[in-house]
């Protein structure tokens, strides 16, 4: 029997999405609302979730440890209400958890619309077990427990779901936006660095935002503080600091950033894990002039994950400037098939359906850039391109 746990508060606008995901998988749906004033607790009860309330108690980890006490599965999935449950990952994680041995199932979680990271790593599948509880502040995890766990009971083992088994939306820009996740994450990082000081985790998380925000000195001290303290076997938390103290490298380090992103892609990860490394190593080389291994990384990327436009993007952009002009339409128009909300994608588009004789292709293609620019909130953007774009077409003929 598989148990959902779910702490919920205002969710009405996704929380019936998120339940619909399960609904034929989970055979027990357990919400518990930490005091929402709209209509998610009536929502969820329509669709057949048990729900429980409770005052919210200052951080995730102790509500979802409150929410672990109602779930009666022999495994539980906690997922949040900005994810959903992709049904292509139903079989292979039913077969993962008729394993005897398989204590906790680690999910790949398509973060949609993230500017790096496309994807994450996330252990929310586990058998419900007395020595599994949440710890850590804002991001809470199982991670700590099922570690000590092991040590005591060695026979479980950790499994890997081979299809990516959710989307989250929680870190689209725009959302980002809306909120204060980073304020939230600035404050649990620092608490959680006084009481762990150099933990891999918190410096990663702390060190990343740093350098987002103008504070790269501090940024990159924080991710080399948290690599030297990394363990060797901390793949994942390795990655993410050799990542980011890639990308806080300046242009004038263009070759140590170089170095950051080959040992990233050096670590035993899932492929789609290491997909922001590999990009960003692509498009690092080809502006060192190295355009056939830019191809080579970003051809390697669309195939392990053909449903990120990125990865088809650069691989536009790598083509035209090898003049492969007809290979750059095929990458462009593939990234705008499965990202068709991403307003570079048609901005290039427009100017390679321009070089190849195709004019109404390219006002399509400009005209939606334009549009999509706006929607963002991207006015200058928007305007600048307009000008440059009505000096090549006609955009409104």
């Amino acid at each position: 029997m598989l148990s959902l746990s779910m702490i919920v508060r205002d969710e009405a606008a996704q929380i019936e999405d998120c339940l619909r995901s399960v609904q034929g998988f989970a055979d027990e749906l357990v919400v518990v609302d930490t005091g929402s004033s709209d209509d998610t607790v009536a929502r969820a009860r329509a669709l057949g979730a048990r729900v429980e309330q409770i005052p919210w108690p200052g951080d995730f980890a102790p509500a979802r440890n409150q929410a672990l006490q109602w779930v009666s599965g022999d495994w539980v999935l906690v997922l949040d209400a900005d994810e959903r449950l992709r049904p292509e990952a139903w079989a292979p994680l039913r077969a993962l958890m008729a394993q005897p041995d398989v204590l906790l199932i680690n999910l790949l979680r398509h973060e949609r619309g993230a500017v790096q990271s496309p994807y994450s790593n996330v252990s929310r599948l586990f058998r419900r077990h007395p020595a599994i509880q949440w710890s850590r502040a804002y991001h809470s995890m199982v991670d700590d427990s099922v570690a000590e766990l092991l040590q005591r009971e060695p026979h479980w083992r950790i499994a890997d779901c081979p299809e990516p088994a959710l989307l989250h939306d929680g870190y689209r820009p725009e959302l980002l936006a809306q909120g204060n996740k980073a304020q939230r994450l600035r404050a649990a990082m620092e608490a959680e660095l006084e009481r762990r000081p150099g933990d891999p985790y918190a410096c990663a998380k702390l060190g990343s935002l740093e350098v987002a925000e103008g504070q790269r000195e501090r940024g990159i001290a924080l991710l080399e503080q948290g690599l030297e303290h990394c363990p060797a076997s901390a793949h994942p938390e390795r990655y993410e600091l050799l990542l980011h103290l890639a990308l806080a490298q300046g242009p004038e380090q263009a070759s140590a950033a170089e170095a950051l992103y080959r040992q990233a892609l050096e670590l035993p990860l899932a492929p789609r894990l290491t997909l922001a490394a590999r990009l960003n190593l692509a498009a690092l080389l080809l502006e060192r002039g190295a355009a056939e291994e830019a191809e080579r990384l970003s051809q390697r990327a669309t195939a392990v994950a053909p449903e990120i436009g990125l990865g088809w993007y650069n691989l536009g952009l790598i083509r035209r400037r090898q003049g492969n002009l007809a290979g750059a339409l095929e990458a462009y128009r593939e990234a705008r098939r499965v990202q068709p909300e991403h307003p570079e994608t048609h901005q290039n588009l427009a100017v390679a359906q321009l070089l190849g004789g195709d004019i109404e292709g390219a006002r399509a293609s400009f005209r939606q850039a334009i549009t999509l620019l706006g929607q963002r909130g991207r006015h200058d953007e928007a305007r600048h391109l307009h000008q440059q774009a009505s000096a090549l077409v006609k955009l409104e003929a």
